[in-house]
């Protein structure tokens, strides 16, 4: 996770610093408060015993397995995962064929204690060197009880790469969790930006929490074992180590926020909570048990195009340098029902004359398909 906790106070200061929002071309819903009422309130977290909380068959199986991105330029990855019962060996094996592991890396392995919970064998290991726009795939364990997974390296840097991320925020691990997880793996997405409060284990009281931390990692694992997961800590992971990652976080009103930088001097920035902060975009809630939003100001301020009180998750496409298209997806009922979406423009690129311009017909379809909901 050593990229992430470099990447993180460099964001905040650019956050301060060089923050500029995007013009939409379309303003999705402006001034909008959904009539959106949501029936499964409150959310409560999924047994224990639930088969999404399994553990890998095979003594000492390595689980929780989650990769996130090794560099700044896409072409390295760190793989972590967990060992339950003793070390075993922290290595991975890769190749660009299924079954065919040339090549070797090796990571390193600690572990920790919390009142009378001690935590498995955490394992990391940065894999590098590896070619853009490839998939790979990765062994880690051994003999019978070694699993193997893949995963795609994103496209080479380029102003007009397209590349579509997932952005997620207080995900918890209830049903509601599981539903908007399910419907993300459904969507196109290659990446996922967290913007924190993951595992909610900090609701629960002594061993509880260190079990928590441990049923959300293999809970997760359907999706972060196939592709890059990128964190930001909130305030639910403040006051506990995580088994994952070891964040500092600087001032706590940013907990939670992640700045996407679109280059070369455009700064999108995206939150979970609530906030009077006129230029982001806020996407919650995942599923977590504390529930949704009830209440909203009254009037809706000039600064909220669009609000709703649900479940979902969204996704941010990078089309190319000038236009990016975001889509809220909420959660109905089982289904994934796209509610909201608008498209980003790139001033800077904008005021060149001779930049790619979008489709039009590209557009026009993607917001027709939000005009039938």
């Amino acid at each position: 996770m050593a990229a992430v906790i470099r990447m993180h106070p460099m964001l905040l200061q650019l956050t301060l610093t060089s923050f500029v929002f995007l013009s939409c071309l379309r303003n999705g819903n402006a001034g909008i408060t959904s009539t959106f009422i949501r029936s499964e309130y409150p959310s409560v977290d999924i047994p224990l015993g639930n088969k999404v909380f399994a553990v890998p068959k095979g003594h000492n199986a390595p689980q929780q397995v989650h990769i996130t991105q090794g560099d700044y330029d896409g072409k390295a990855v760190i793989i972590s995962w967990v060992t339950p019962d003793e070390p075993g060996p922290s290595k991975v094996q890769y190749g660009t064929s299924e079954n065919g592991y040339k090549f070797s890396a090796e990571g390193i392995v600690t572990n920790y204690t919390f009142y009378e919970y001690k935590s498995g064998y955490i394992h990391h290991c940065l894999v590098d060197g590896l070619e853009h726009d490839t998939k790979y795939y990765y062994k880690i364990g051994s003999g019978d009880s070694s699993r193997e997974f893949w995963f795609t390296t994103p496209p080479k840097i380029d102003p007009n790469s397209r590349y579509t991320f997932g952005i997620i925020g207080d995900l918890g691990q209830t049903f509601n969790s599981l539903s908007t997880l399910e419907h993300y793996m459904q969507s196109k997405g290659q990446a996922v930006l967290f913007l924190g409060d993951l595992s909610y284990a900090d609701r629960y009281q002594y061993n509880e929490v260190g079990l928590r931390w441990d049923t959300w990692g293999r809970f997760v694992e359907q999706s972060t074992a196939y592709q890059p997961w990128i964190w930001s800590a909130g305030n639910h992971e403040i006051e506990f180590m995580l088994i994952w990652e070891k964040l500092l976080l600087s001032n706590p009103i940013f907990s939670g926020m992640l700045l996407l930088i679109w280059p070369p001097k455009v700064a999108i920035l995206f939150e979970p909570h609530t906030r009077q902060i006129s230029s982001c975009i806020t996407v919650g809630d995942g599923g977590n048990q504390e529930g949704l939003a009830g209440r909203f100001k009254d009037p809706q301020p000039d600064y909220s195009a669009f609000r709703e009180a649900a479940y979902g998750h969204s996704t941010l496409e990078i089309i190319n340098r000038t236009h990016a298209l975001y889509h809220w997806n909420r959660n109905d009922d089982g289904k994934k029902i796209a509610t909201d979406a608008f498209v980003l423009h790139n001033q800077y690129w904008g005021m060149n004359h001779r930049r790619r311009k979008l489709k039009k017909h590209y557009v026009r379809k993607s917001l027709e398909q939000i005009a039938i909901y």
